[in-house]
């Protein structure tokens, strides 16, 4: 069964309405005073504080060449810069093209050459990686936050800022309207080259704004994720649209992170599900309620979801959203089940269906698929890739590769990635469960399950387990523990001990790092008898 509300075409959204640019001057003028931004630790800015650096920002780069509908790459962390860049760049009516700052190597080089941008933007401590790749099409680098090494075959300068604004450099030759881009955004790529998804101003509105009917007048949200990353960057679009303002922190750190909703007065925030976890592994202090955060965004919504909803008092939340679509679900407050997405919002039909895109019926796993009657709601497309774009399109629905099961009342939930799903012994496993309850283990603070190749058929379970700080971690113990609480089929044959998970800069686990890796020399195997 396709559920959605009823849908009927929508109007186009107006670019007073869903643009930058249109945005930031009209909430400059009509409230000029109201803060947009608190960077902690750092400075605060206004609307017109904001709009002032970005028109400063948007006649350097218009300098450098920079005009309506260029691609302009940007390799940097969260901060002042990075933040003014990406706005002064859609102030001009460019496209932002941020690159994960983990990206090195041929990663990085895939994007170099595919992004058809000249000029490239970059934090002084990133600009050595580019020496060890070839360029692409970058000409140009302009350098902020320190000085950086000569590169032969780049021209690098350092990013000094005009003087003054020149409202001649800063019109436009038309309109930036919302089905133009505002970004390429260059998702991780596992068994291929990481694709560069065309996002449409619609699709940031619809994905951010437009999905967040809580958010009241004197909120602020906490940006601890990198902006680099659409799961923030539809955070900080959510508050721009309504004239609100957000914190900011240059990355998430537990030990720092209640400090920095405190000092910037955050009420809300996007956590990952293992930042939750981490916040919930610090050892319980007095005072922990005493803080402004009234709603936490927690997705995937795992185990963890209700316990840090009671621990920290705050109400639950959860969104479901990937790079290409715009937020189909959202679901709170109170939530409490494991893997809840929740229902589908306006504009959206979804289905659940199998390998031949045929409907199961509720209760079984299969593919969700998604559609949207708003258009440009979705994303453009995957530049460059034509092939990419029509396979996942392919009968008019986006395949998010996400596995999902529906409950008779039109709920649904998170089950895995299609690819994580690990096969034993005839049954399926969700390594997103399996997880969850990894993390109910006292001294694990982080764990990633992947399956490894059986001497028979199908997979064996192999779990990779950090400690929390000061823990150590006895494998027989954990083998026991989930021997009482798991079915017998999901209970891991291997268990692997590391001090970090190896991620992506926007904090995912690169699991196809340790499935390659596999069962290595000191991964305990719970078979031998010992």
């Amino acid at each position: 069964m396709t559920t959605g509300p009823a849908l009927a075409p929508e109007p186009a959204l107006d670019r007073n309405r869903a643009v930058l640019r249109y945005i930031l001057e009209n909430y400059a003028q009509s409230n000029p005073d109201a803060p947009f931004v608190h960077f902690w630790p750092g400075p605060e800015w206004s609307y017109s504080e904001t709009l002032r650096r970005v028109r400063i920002r948007a006649t350097t780069l218009a300098r450098a060449g920079v005009k309506r509908g260029d691609h302009v790459l940007c390799l940097m962390g969260n901060g002042p810069d990075l933040l003014c860049t990406w706005f002064a760049i859609n102030y001009l009516g460019a496209v932002y093209v941020p690159i994960n700052t983990g990206a090195r190597g041929r990663v990085l080089e895939h994007i170099l050459e595919d992004a058809d941008a000249p000029l490239l933007i970059a934090a002084a401590p990133l600009v050595e990686r580019l020496g060890e790749v070839s360029p692409g099409k970058v000409q140009t680098v302009l350098v902020c936050e320190g000085d950086a090494p000569a590169i032969a075959s780049l021209d690098i300068r350092p990013l000094v800022d005009a003087e003054a604004e020149e409202p001649a450099l800063l019109e436009l030759s038309q309109p930036v309207e919302p089905w133009d881009l505002y970004a390429i955004m260059y998702t991780s790529g596992t068994t291929g080259n990481a694709k560069g998804v065309m996002s449409s101003y619609t699709q940031l509105y619809t994905m951010g704004p437009d999905a967040f009917d809580c958010v009241e007048a004197d909120d602020r949200c906490m940006i601890c994720g990198p902006i680099f990353h659409c799961g923030s960057t539809l955070f900080v679009y959510a508050m721009l649209a309504r004239g609100l303002s957000i914190g900011m922190m240059r990355e998430f750190k537990t030990g720092t992170f209640w400090q920095a909703v405190r000092e910037t007065g955050s009420t809300y925030c996007l956590l990952l599900g293992v930042m939750a976890s981490f916040l919930l592994k610090q050892p319980l202090a007095e005072g922990e309620r005493d803080h402004p955060l009234r709603r936490a965004f927690i997705t995937p919504f795992g185990e963890d979801g209700p316990l840090f909803a009671k621990r920290f008092g705050v109400d639950a939340w959860t969104i479901y959203n990937m790079t290409e679509i715009a937020s189909p679900m959202v679901a709170g407050p109170g939530i409490t089940e494991k893997g809840i997405a929740g229902k589908p919002r306006r504009w959206y039909e979804l289905r659940i269906v199998d390998g031949n895109d045929m409907e199961v019926a509720d209760g079984e796993v299969g593919e969700l698929i998604v559609r949207t009657h708003r258009p440009w709601a979705l994303m453009s497309g995957y530049y460059n890739n034509p092939a990419a774009t029509v396979e996942a399109m392919r009968n008019g629905w986006f395949h998010t590769g996400d596995g999902f099961r529906r409950t008779p009342d039109g709920t649904y939930f998170f089950v895995d990635r299609l690819k994580d799903v690990i096969r034993r012994r005839g049954e399926n496993i969700s390594s997103f469960a399996l997880e969850s309850e990894v993390l109910n283990i006292a001294a694990i603070r982080e764990c990633a399950a992947v399956a490894v190749p059986s001497e028979f058929t199908e997979d064996e379970v192999l779990i990779v387990v950090t400690p929390v700080e000061g823990a150590t971690i006895d494998p027989v113990a954990v083998k026991a523990e989930l021997e009482k609480a798991l079915p017998r089929f999901m209970v891991p044959r291997y268990i692997r001990i590391l001090d970090d998970l190896p991620k992506t800069a926007s904090g995912k686990v690169q699991k196809h790092l340790l499935r390659k890796e596999g069962v290595t020399p000191d991964t305990y195997d719970g078979e031998v008898r010992r």
